[in-house]
């Protein structure tokens, strides 16, 4: 079975930052030598890795994005692919700028304070490109019906709550169109990709023996494969099909079964996947993030628990140190964070609009202090329904992961 990496940079060194506490006060030190530096776009056409191919520029110059909630972490989503060239970008926010948004928004100052944050954003970012269209919607992102989505061939939403995010996550699957989700608070954060049914393709030197048509993971099959000639060499180009769950699904689904059968792979699970999932736990319930009250702080550490213990994890796991570290995380923009989740979101989207490369499966973590970031592959478990639906549309039996 072929290893499906996707790893996060660690220990790199980063350029300056700033940080700004939407309510809340972190007590952390940023060090800046811990956290993976992503400020300079590093996937324009040109600079690309591997070969683009002129059918993969022609999909990225005429790609629509619609990026809803213009924080930091979509400012730095907006600033990549802008630079790298999609066709255009839609900016969605219904919020007025305030003096929390300065310290790492870098597409607004102080003379945007009262205007809405799309809107103060938009002239920053025609400048990066011109040739890119960029619009600016400033409704109610719950107000908008399904077919609003239905124009874009990538929906990207950030820092918002379960319940939006699952809204907007269930209107692209009745559109068919794929989805992220993003969000940060302070050192920790996370991208959540929903892409359905999406194909892309891997190049390699052709080898003697065939390749099959077979799954290789519960998420992952081999549907197709073709050869060229390239510098006097058989080139095998291999697609791959991933399907992936809704975000609604993926917030209650269980770890994958090879974490859960070892207890050393368990003790390395970090509790920040318990964290996440206790926030919007605790939103949905108090429609607020936890405040410094004592009653708000039992709340949390008791959902944080629950969480915990419905992921089988190891209860020693669940310090009380790093509660303490993500609830005063919690509401914060740390530049260098930011600039990591939204180089890696944008890297990403640009990889599945370019139809290349593994794309995330389907959660990633992030921990700034620790410069880590595992993916893991989060599906309810529905078994044997591979063989009963359609690939393209069926849910995996069960996640795995990928390291």
């Amino acid at each position: 079975m072929e290893a499906t990496p996707q790893p996060m940079a660690e220990n790199v060194a980063t350029n300056g930052a700033s940080s700004k506490s939407n309510g809340t006060t972190s007590a952390h030190h940023i060090d800046h030598a811990q956290l993976p530096d992503q400020a300079q776009p590093q996937w324009e056409v040109e600079n690309h890795a591997q070969p683009i191919s002129a059918d993969e520029i022609a999909l990225l110059r005429t790609a629509k994005v619609l990026l809803v909630n213009m924080r930091a972490l979509a400012n730095e989503i907006a600033k990549n692919l802008v630079l790298a060239g999609i066709g255009s970008l839609t900016i969605h926010d219904d919020h007025l700028v305030v003096d929390d948004d300065l310290g790492a928004q870098f597409f607004i100052s102080e003379q945007d304070l009262g205007k809405n944050r799309a809107e103060a954003a938009a002239p920053q970012i025609r400048k990066l490109n011109p040739r890119v269209s960029l619009n600016v919607d400033t409704e109610d992102i719950k107000s908008k019906q399904p077919d609003f989505f239905a124009p874009f061939d990538m929906v990207i939403a950030t820092d918002l709550d379960l319940a939006t995010l699952s809204t907007i996550n269930a209107s692209c699957r009745l559109c068919n169109r794929p989805f992220y989700a993003s969000g940060t608070h302070g050192f920790y954060g996370y991208i959540f990709a929903d892409l359905i049914s999406h194909d892309y393709v891997i190049e390699r030197e052709k080898s003697n023996r065939p390749t099959a048509l077979t799954a290789e993971t519960l998420t992952r099959s081999i549907v197709a494969t073709s050869t060229k000639k390239e510098n006097g060499k058989a080139i095998e180009m291999v697609t791959k099909r991933e399907i992936y769950s809704p975000i609604l699904l993926a917030n209650t689904s269980p770890l994958p079964t090879e974490q859960l059968t070892s207890r050393r792979r368990k003790l390395q699970i970090p509790p920040l996947l318990t964290c996440i999932r206790a926030l919007w736990e605790f939103y949905s319930i108090s429609s607020a993030m936890p405040a410094h009250s004592h009653a708000d702080l039992e709340l949390f550490t008791t959902l944080a628990t629950e969480k915990h213990k419905e992921l089988q994890l190891p209860p020693e796991t669940l310090r009380s140190e790093f509660l303490r570290s993500f609830l005063q995380n919690i509401g914060s923009e740390i530049a260098p964070v930011t600039a990591f989740l939204g180089g890696q979101l944008a890297q990403d989207v640009i990889n599945v609009l370019g139809q290349r490369e593994q794309p995330i499966q389907n959660f990633l973590l992030f921990d700034g202090e620790e410069s880590k970031g595992p993916v893991y592959a989060l599906h309810p478990i529905f078994p044997q329904l591979d063989t009963v639906l359609d690939p393209s549309i069926a849910a995996p039996a069960a996640g795995a992961l990928l390291v």
